[in-house]
């Protein structure tokens, strides 16, 4: 099966979110991920539990459901980079690589001889992308970041989160989420122009940038009116009706894109005088109006169950959804059609680990799942030998010295 990016190697120096979730799409379209970690301790979220991977005896392994999340398709090599010899390594592996990502503080790795200045000149084709919380440049650039303070620096907590609460965090830790896709984004980009030019280039990703530019029409909002747009829980700034409501039995969202689908909702309902009342009749009034029209809309919606007003609307081409806990959703026709969970063989465990897939669906180089997320060090002597030409005799110098460290399958 040929795989879009079959050609490329990746050195992983980042851990937590942004990065591994950036590395793991690449590797899932067929790029070389050799994720270097600190040995022993390995990635932060290896240990962000529970739930952990339960081994042979149902009993907890050190590998998190945080971690298994975004580390598939990657090999694992367990390298101490504080010391000269792991330096040396790491610009060794650099040599053999395409595109190297990396999440320390500013200046971290150059204290190590590993930041970008350090390797442009040796390696110019080198494509070296940088996470951070602010990125490299401005008054804040050296200061640590977090997805929390992006949500909350950025102006995303601001905008979700009902009307008279307080601000409120994305369930999900959005921010790096976002970044690590606009790392994946900038790094092809960058491929393609070393492609076209032979030059590699430095990818500086923040994640308070990222953050700013995902809030779209919000941000905008602003930039036009120059107000906040109004936090308003899950309703639409600038569309009614588009928000959850409360059926006989759970939540639905209605999502009313266009003054068409409001008039076939309207007469649906029983509303058709709705369709021609001024302050309804566009979405602009709508919008003007939504404190007269929503709480009549959520009188109409608490007397059906969810289903009914799925089904039903759904056959008038009216948008409408439930609102799904995790076990609803992965149980969806819809989601299986998809493909969207996915079983992988894991070293600790005797079960296959269920994962959530790529949603990465392409004709003819499809997105592969090779590599169960790793545990730390698992690859260590493989890559050494295959891309440095290491012998056994090396490698266990090495290892006695505390340079690398080698996880068992056992462990």
């Amino acid at each position: 099966m040929q795989k879009s990016l079959a050609n490329i190697r990746v050195l992983d120096l980042s851990r937590v979110l942004a990065g591994p979730f950036c590395t793991q799409i690449l590797g899932d379209l067929g790029a070389e991920v050799i994720k270097v970690e600190r040995p022993a301790r390995g990635d932060d979220t290896r240990g962000w539990g529970p739930p952990f991977v339960k081994n042979r005896d149902g009993e907890d392994t050190s590998e998190s459901a945080y971690y298994l999340s975004c580390n598939r398709n990657k090999k694992s090599v367990a390298i101490d980079i504080a010391t000269p010899e792991g330096q040396n390594l790491i610009r060794d592996l650099v040599a053999e690589s395409d595109v190297l990502i990396e999440n320390f503080k500013v200046g971290g790795l150059h204290k190590y001889g590993l930041g970008y200045e350090d390797l442009k000149a040796d390696f110019p084709q080198l494509i070296y992308c940088s996470i951070t919380g602010f990125g490299q440049t401005g008054p804040l650039a050296t200061e640590p970041g977090y997805d929390f303070l992006a949500q909350a620096m950025a102006g995303l907590m601001a905008c979700t989160g009902e009307p008279d609460g307080t601000p409120m965090k994305v369930g999900v830790a959005l921010s790096d989420i976002m970044t690590g896709l606009n790392a994946a984004i900038g790094i092809l980009a960058a491929l393609n122009y070393r492609n076209e030019h032979g030059v590699g280039q430095h990818v500086d990703l923040a994640l308070t940038d990222c953050t700013i530019a995902s809030l779209t029409n919000i941000a905008q909002y602003y930039l036009t009116t120059g107000k906040p747009a109004p936090r308003l829980g899950n309703a639409h700034s600038t569309i009614v009706p588009y928000q959850a409501f409360e059926a006989s039995d759970g939540f639905v969202i209605l999502a009313v894109g266009n003054d068409s689908q409001f008039e076939r909702f309207a007469d649906f309902i029983g509303h058709d005088e709705w369709i021609e009342d001024p302050r309804f009749k566009t979405n602009a009034k709508r919008v003007e109006n939504r404190d007269v029209l929503v709480p009549m809309i959520k009188d109409a919606i608490a007397q059906q169950p969810v289903l009914y007003w799925v089904d039903s609307l759904y056959e008038i081409n009216v948008p409408c959804g439930p609102v799904n806990t995790m076990d609803q959703t992965f149980a969806m026709d819809q989601t299986q059609a998809r493909n969207m969970k996915i079983e992988m063989d894991h070293p600790l465990s005797a079960e296959p680990v269920s994962l959530v897939g790529s949603p990465l669906k392409m004709s003819e180089t499809p997105v592969s799942y090779d590599i169960a997320p790793p545990l730390c060090g698992q690859h260590t002597s493989e890559i050494l030998k295959n891309w440095l030409d290491f012998t056994d005799e090396d490698i266990a110098d090495l290892k006695q010295k505390g340079i690398i460290d080698e996880a068992s399958l056992g462990d």
